[in-house]
């Protein structure tokens, strides 16, 4: 008899949301994390009283959240303590233009008026059709497996209303903002968000710039940090039975006849169930849990064809004075092309930038109990970095990148954050690979231009591996939280079909 019903490996919030779930409905559960902390990218750490968010910073389009909730008796409302982040942004473009835009539609028609006027008239009509597609999208492609292309197909036939929005289906995300918004001051309020997806505008997908109207319809932040989210769900899945062990790194998936049965830990340590569930970047499980050894030739090839997604450097700074932020999130921007141009001349070559632009998080803004009294907390989530670098190396670089970004921060969005910095934490593309396990500091598992996206990102039900299930980053619907909530959903669906 084996162990347990169900073994997930890895207690990101993919896994948590799969696992609860499925010892919901009757399951005996473990979930195994390597790490002393649940939730992977969505957790929060301790360092001198500041309590810093390793990656994500806010949640948007929630409603992957409360549908997990709801298949776990629960609802968010009971089981979150959330705070509108309410403006979005606090926008600093290129040229030193300053604004912000609230929450509210109708209000931010009113700023785009005043510093984009040419794009007024659009703003309504984009807005329009983005929520009647982020409507339909939540319950078709955000919800629905991927697993064939017969899957795929069939999402259009059940739901026909797609074929209206077909060409974000095949258009680029820039190219998507650009049919809509002519300014460059409107096109930089969108075009930082294509790395959301880890690519620059031109290779993300026009599906993903309905971002520019999805935080409208609420952005949010968690009391307590980011991993309260991840510690939800393994609240409500041990109220159901679910075994979560921490410090528990699994080196092997027990594989007998191209059928999983079981882990092996990292001590030796073996534990037996029918089904396995992964959380883990997809390549490192199938190239080094499962074994060359035991994927068909197809599935070593199309395995080996995928990349690490893109890496991001992000410094953690504890603060002694009150920002002069407008916002929970800052975006330094830049216009499109440049934003291409540094993916293709300076990240993909290896390169350190000289020209920043960067993303900053302010969470005591939304949870002052995150600092010690009269503290806050900044975040700074930098250019993209290459995890390798020409001529160097980031253990090498990382000090003198940490002062060459709080000087760039304090020039362009904070002055005197420089002379006030009391607490300083980095995390860059290595670190992210040692702390996390990510290949490459990869932090949305696999890169996801179009050809890695839906039906052809590794498929939530392993069609190598029989009893093998995969859920987070590396499988439909991709990165991101709701993406990530909605995996974990997907792959419970299928272990209770299947097994």
């Amino acid at each position: 008899m084996a162990d347990y019903d169900i073994i997930v490996i890895g207690a990101g919030l993919g896994g948590l949301t799969s696992g609860a779930i499925s010892a919901a409905r009757g399951r005996k559960v473990l979930i195994l994390e390597q790490s002393d902390l649940v939730g992977g990218c969505c957790s929060t750490f301790e360092k001198e009283g500041f309590h810093f968010d390793i990656g994500a910073s806010v949640v948007e389009v929630i409603g992957s959240l409360e549908k997990a909730f709801s298949f776990l008796g629960t609802s968010m409302d009971k089981e979150l303590d959330l705070s509108p982040c309410d403006p979005i942004y606090d926008y600093i473009l290129k040229d030193g233009t300053r604004f912000q835009f609230p929450i509210s539609s109708e209000g931010t028609a009113e700023v785009i008026k005043k510093v984009a006027p040419e794009d007024a008239a659009a703003w309504p009509a984009f807005a329009a059709y983005m929520k009647d597609f982020l409507e339909l999208a939540g319950d078709s492609v955000l919800g629905s497996p991927m697993v064939t292309m017969r899957d795929f197909a069939g999402l259009f036939v059940k739901y026909p209303a797609l074929l209206k929005y077909r060409e974000l289906f095949t258009s680029s995300y820039e190219d998507v903002i650009k049919k809509w918004f002519k300014t460059s001051a409107m096109q930089q309020t969108a075009a930082y968000q294509s790395f959301y997806l880890g690519l620059p505008p031109e290779l993300c997908g026009g599906v993903y710039a309905m971002l520019g109207y999805s935080e409208h319809e609420g952005s949010y932040y968690p009391h307590g940090g980011m991993i309260q989210i991840p510690l939800a769900y393994k609240r409500c899945g041990e109220k159901y039975g679910m075994e979560v062990r921490t410090g528990q790194r699994v080196d092997r998936v027990i594989v007998r006849n191209r059928t999983a049965e079981g882990v092996i830990l990292s001590d030796g340590t073996a534990i037996t169930a029918p089904v396995v569930i992964s959380n883990i970047n997809a390549m490192t499980l199938y190239l080094k849990l499962i074994g060359e050894e035991n994927l068909p030739w197809l599935a070593r090839v199309g395995i080996k064809s995928y990349e690490p997604s893109m890496s991001v450097p992000m410094i953690f700074l504890g603060v002694d004075y009150e920002p002069e932020l407008h916002a929970h999130h800052a975006l330094i921007s830049r216009p499109l092309e440049e934003l291409d141009d540094y993916w293709w001349n300076i990240y993909k070559k290896n390169k350190l930038p000289d020209d920043m632009f960067s993303l900053i998080c302010w969470p005591t803004e939304s949870d002052p109990s995150l600092a010690p009294v009269g503290h806050h907390v900044v975040n700074l989530i930098m250019t993209p970095g290459p995890y390798r670098l020409e001529g160097t190396t980031w253990d090498r670089e990382k000090e003198a990148y940490i002062e060459k970004s709080i000087d760039f921060v304090t020039s362009h969005a904070m002055p005197g954050l420089k002379d006030h910095v009391k607490v300083v934490e980095m995390c860059t593309p290595v670190d992210y690979e040692r702390r996390l396990l990510n290949p490459e500091g990869a932090i949305y598992g696999l890169q996801q231009e179009t050809t890695a996206s839906m039906v052809f990102r590794p498929a939530a039900k392993s069609k190598s591996i029989k009893g093998l299930y995969l859920s987070g980053a590396s499988t439909h619907p991709g990165g991101g939280v709701p993406a990530v909530v909605s995996s974990g959903i997907i792959a419970a669906d299928l272990v209770q079909k299947y097994e």
